[in-house]
């Protein structure tokens, strides 16, 4: 008798997905581009429910100033937290406030009994968990990503992002039209609860669990030596910290102003912000594809186009010249949040990735309102070109500076893992880096409510 063979095991059948795309990354990515989606139409709805209610242009800036504040005064606790708790329930958490916030303000809107002191608290309940949920969220999402395609991973993951923030834009716009803003806020609100149960599902057996240190000060501290001790990450997120605070001067007052005076209105200005955001998406398009070995010097001489819309503001150039730079300013900017992003995965201790994001993060907002708000004096005091032409030079300065970094010029991309905080703690930082090649942008959309796509500053 002959014996009976196995019959072959059928061909396991390939993945739809790159290797580098994990279960947890697409829950990820899926979940923030929903959650992008609805907090870029409320964006445009909220401003239009204050307006409803008989708010003035100041209420506005109220309600939006009210929304980042708490941003600012929380993020280092989020931070911390993120480091000593399981990262996705922070996450969870957090979703849920901003649900239930958003929810209250479309039922205040929908009902017509909506006040501006109600919208301003609301909007700081949202403002709170955006401080908790993007230390958490940024160090989830590198942690999930592996080897030496991490940057076309975090190219990727900024694509859906911003392209979300472009479509939902649009969408909230029409929608305000449309049904009115009540309804834009409560869709905003259905989009958090679906990141949220997305989040939920993550796979987070594989994660060592959290303990922090002896006390949240002392993470604190921990976080801050983490980041003192790289001069390339202080001396970035430094940079940002000026260079958001400018570009939000220059893109949120003086380009309104400008476009209404010297541009033709309000369209050629949104066609140009829409020019940016298409911009972003291509740039993330070419990180998929280019991973530069010194990938900090050439994400930061990316930064220098950024001084570019302001100068041309302040010219001003026609219109379709403005729309062109703009485009160019979001490819650049695509270019350098992804080569940060790479470089945090790469260098920082995965058990201490929220810390250091929420000192990035806090940095890169501190000066933001103040910009924002002495930006109207300062226009009076030396003329709206020269203000301009100085929030251009700012930009300029501060990166030509940063490259006198040793560091920033020396960091290599490396396929080995990030360093444990034992060997981050003695690695001597001033060395270059010499390894084998594989593998702060504008202000960040999360401080007027929207998630992030990824570390701010540097995001």
């Amino acid at each position: 008798m002959t014996a009976l063979r196995p019959l072959p095991r059928p061909a396991p059948r390939p993945s739809a997905r790159p290797a580098w795309a994990g279960r947890n990354y697409v829950l990820l990515t899926g979940a923030a581009v929903v959650s992008g989606l609805g907090s870029s139409g409320a964006l445009v709805a909220s401003a239009f429910a204050v307006l409803a209610t008989g708010g003035s242009a100041t209420d506005v800036g109220l309600v939006a100033a009210a929304r980042t504040v708490p941003l600012i005064v929380f993020v280092l606790v989020g931070g911390a937290l993120a480091d000593r708790l399981p990262r996705h329930r922070v996450m969870v958490a957090a979703n849920a406030l901003s649900c239930v916030s958003q929810g209250l303000f479309a039922v205040l809107v929908l009902t017509g009994t909506a006040r501006v002191w109600q919208m301003a608290v609301l909007a700081a309940l949202g403002g709170t968990g955006q401080a908790f949920f993007s230390p958490a969220a940024e160090g989830m999402l590198l942690a999930t990503v592996q080897g030496s395609r991490s940057g076309r991973a975090f190219a990727v993951f900024r694509m859906g992002v911003n392209g979300a923030g472009i479509l939902g834009t649009g969408l909230g716009g029409a929608l305000v039209a449309a049904v009115g803003p009540g309804w834009v806020l409560a869709l905003d609100a259905a989009a958090f609860a679906i990141a949220g149960a997305l989040r939920a599902f993550l796979d987070v057996r594989a994660v060592p669990e959290r303990t922090g240190g002896t006390n949240l000060l002392g993470d604190l501290r921990d976080g801050w030596q983490e980041v003192v001790g790289r001069p390339w990450l202080w001396s970035i997120v430094l940079q940002f910290s000026v260079v958001n605070a400018v570009v939000a001067a220059a893109e949120t007052v003086y380009g309104p102003l400008v476009a209404r005076e010297r541009l033709g209105g309000p369209q050629p200005w949104g066609l140009a912000l829409a020019a940016f955001g298409v911009g972003t998406v291509l740039g993330g398009v070419l990180m998929t594809r280019w991973a530069p070995r010194r990938l900090l010097r050439a994400g930061v001489l990316a930064v220098l186009p950024l001084a570019a819309p302001s100068a041309a503001l302040a010219v001003p150039v026609p219109a379709s010249v403005l729309v062109a730079v703009m485009l160019v300013t979001g490819v650049s900017v695509e270019v350098f949040a992804v080569s940060w992003m790479s470089a945090l995965h790469q260098e920082i201790p995965e058990e201490k990735f929220s810390r250091v994001s929420s000192y990035d993060w806090l940095g890169s907002l501190a000066l933001v309102p103040l910009a924002t708000a002495v930006a109207g004096p300062v226009q009076d005091a030396v003329g709206r070109p020269a203000a301009l032409w100085g929030c251009s030079g700012l930009v300029l300065v501060l990166t030509l500076a940063v490259l006198c970094v040793p560091d920033v010029r020396r960091l290599v991309r490396r396929t080995e893992p990030a360093p444990t905080a034992t060997a981050a703690a003695s690695a001597p930082m001033s060395a270059p880096m010499s390894a084998p090649v594989p593998a702060g942008r504008p202000v960040p959309d999360a401080a007027a409510g929207q998630e992030a796509a990824g570390p701010p500053a540097s995001s």
